[in-house]
């Protein structure tokens, strides 16, 4: 038993993974894993492997020989049977499944603690004679059009792989039926599942690009449209395309590590081709996720600019509405100041006092009758020659 596995039981605890604790004590600051939330079971709990046991079996030749009930038969029979292979598919494990299954295949501890913690980017790393590689794959959801991600765990090793999916996509079980019904692929060893999982996943991205494509056109009719909600649409469709570039782009550097360890580790040349053209997918799709990207923000800067430009013109029509509002207010204000001056002089007349003059002489009313026009005509003027009428 590993030193890390037999800690975890003498101190009666959920073994949490950590570093090698230095001979003068423990170590003095927790792994940053265990600040990570990984998913366990109650303490003192032990769930069985075999309940997260998707599919196991064990294969010679390409074809399935057995169908173990559980880890202990996997390993009890994998040294007795000269070029086979087991492949193993858990599902959400626990964290004490994932040591059991650590322990008997010899993973390293690292790895392990990635495929606790879950959350990782996508990236192959070997550790001695093992793979371990995280892929994220992703699915759209049509009815919600919306963009949904997964990850999947796996070590492979010289006799077997190990599979440990935290979410419903992929789904293996599909992989595993191709393989089956092609003895001569599986045939070729744990390196055919891995190419198996790889075109899956970057096959899986085919459907999720063309539904991404054609939410894009849908964003452009609606920038063009004028619709105001179109500028929240661009920013999650955005927030997807930058989480499914994250998933493809690292897949660029698993495909060139492997290309690289082709001779060093005696890759079949069949088996070099097909994972030759799955790095052609995946860089396909990498480009095509990084033009989204690139569109988007160009949308999202042609929507500034047609937003800014329907701000001008609603200020413009705003401005203009003000203006002929003036206008009116000018002319109501003209025409009430000429209406006021022959009422003004008609109400000083119509005062009727003993002692006014003009009330007793001869043309006292053409001269009233004088002055109103004349102060109507010269108000008149004043406000046409000053644009008020």
């Amino acid at each position: 038993m590993s030193d890390w596995r037999a800690r975890a039981a003498r101190d009666g605890r959920k073994p949490l993974y950590r570093p090698a604790e230095p001979a003068g004590g423990p170590a003095p600051h927790p792994a940053p894993e265990q600040s990570m939330d990984p998913r366990s079971e109650p303490a003192g709990e032990q769930v069985p492997l075999e309940q997260s046991l998707v599919d196991a079996a064990v294969y010679r030749d390409g074809c399935r020989i057995d169908v173990p009930t559980g880890l202990t038969d996997i390993y009890r029979q994998l040294p007795g049977e000269p070029g086979a292979m087991a492949w193993i598919g858990l599902y959400r494990p626990a964290e004490a499944q994932l040591l059991e299954a650590a322990e008997r295949f010899g993973l390293h501890e690292l790895a392990v603690e990635d495929a606790i913690v879950a959350h990782q980017r996508p990236k192959l790393e070997r550790y001695g004679d093992t793979l371990f590689v995280v892929l994220r794959a992703a699915r759209y959801l049509d009815d919600v059009e919306e963009v949904d991600f997964g990850e999947i765990h796996l070590f492979v090793g010289p006799d077997f792989v190990l599979t440990v999916r935290h979410s419903q996509s992929p789904d293996l079980s599909a992989v595993r039926r191709r393989l089956e019904a092609d003895p001569d692929l599986l045939a070729l060893g744990p390196e055919a599942v891995l190419y198996a999982i790889l075109d899956a996943v970057v096959d899986g991205y085919a459907p999720v690009i063309a539904g991404l494509q054609h939410d894009i056109d849908e964003i452009e009719t609606e920038v063009f449209g004028g619709d105001p909600k179109v500028s929240r649409r661009i920013y999650e469709l955005s927030r997807e395309v930058i989480d499914l570039q994250r998933a493809t782009r690292p897949l660029l550097d698993i495909m060139g590590s492997l290309e690289a360890g082709f001779d060093k580790y005696g890759t079949d040349q069949e088996l070099q081709r097909y994972l030759r053209d799955v790095a052609d997918h995946a860089t396909y799709a990498a480009e095509r996720v990084d033009g989204f990207r690139q569109m988007l923000q160009n949308i999202l800067t042609v929507n500034a600019t047609l937003v800014s430009q329907a701000q001008n013109e609603e200020m413009k029509q705003l401005a203009e509405a003000g203006h002929a509002q003036n206008d009116e207010i000018k002319k109501i204000s003209s025409w009430a100041a000429i209406l006021f001056a022959p009422t003004l002089i008609g109400t000083v007349y119509g005062m009727n006092f003993v002692h006014m003059p003009e009330l007793n002489w001869l043309f006292g009313y053409p001269f009233a009758i004088a002055l109103m026009a004349a102060v109507c005509v010269g108000l008149y003027v004043i406000f046409k020659r000053r644009d008020w009428l």
